[in-house]
């Protein structure tokens, strides 16, 4: 298991909209993020998702991290994309970045850091029992006008066990 856990905005921002912060806190302890993405969540305008992320830093569950990232160029990656897979390089045991964007995955991974997005997030929370059902939860997130690919929440469903795989029949 990863001692650090990492994240860039879009999982906090998707996890705000169907008040699924607090599962943080269940599946991983205390999730860290750098200061560029914390101002990116906060920008002091009033909105529902900073509300969520307030509290959920006032749970303990959400921290910035203070930590000294690595130097590597990571050229390409919005800020806080670069500043989470920096301070995971940094830092000398495993750590797991939550990150939804396709490029930030691809050199978080290359880089050989586990990653996990909103849609692996909430199969989690499945697993554990923190919700009833995982395809109700896509239906609210969809509903917010967050948006993660149809593919993406299948195979989601399907680790979970929402939908079955397609599996061909063999006769003998």
């Amino acid at each position: 298991m990863a001692r650090l856990v990492l994240t860039d905005a879009s999982p906090l921002i998707g996890l705000a909209r169907i008040d699924g912060l607090p599962w943080l806190g269940e599946l991983f302890g205390v999730v860290w993020m750098p200061p560029t993405v914390r101002r990116e969540v906060l920008p002091n305008r009033g909105l529902r998702d900073e509300t969520a992320i307030l509290a959920a830093e006032a749970a303990g569950c959400l921290k910035q991290t203070d930590a000294t990232p690595s130097a590597v160029v990571l050229p390409d990656l919005d800020e806080g994309e670069a500043a989470c897979i920096r301070v995971a390089l940094a830092h000398p045991g495993p750590s797991l970045v939550l990150m939804d964007e396709r490029a930030g995955r691809a050199v978080a991974m290359e880089h050989g850091l586990a990653v996990a997005g909103t849609a692996a997030i909430i199969g989690m929370a499945k697993t554990r029992g923190l919700i009833g059902s995982a395809r109700a939860v896509f239906a609210r997130l969809h509903g917010s006008d967050f948006r993660i690919s149809a593919q993406v929440i299948e195979t989601a469903l399907r680790r979970v066990g929402e939908i079955e795989s397609n599996r061909c029949a063999t006769r003998d």
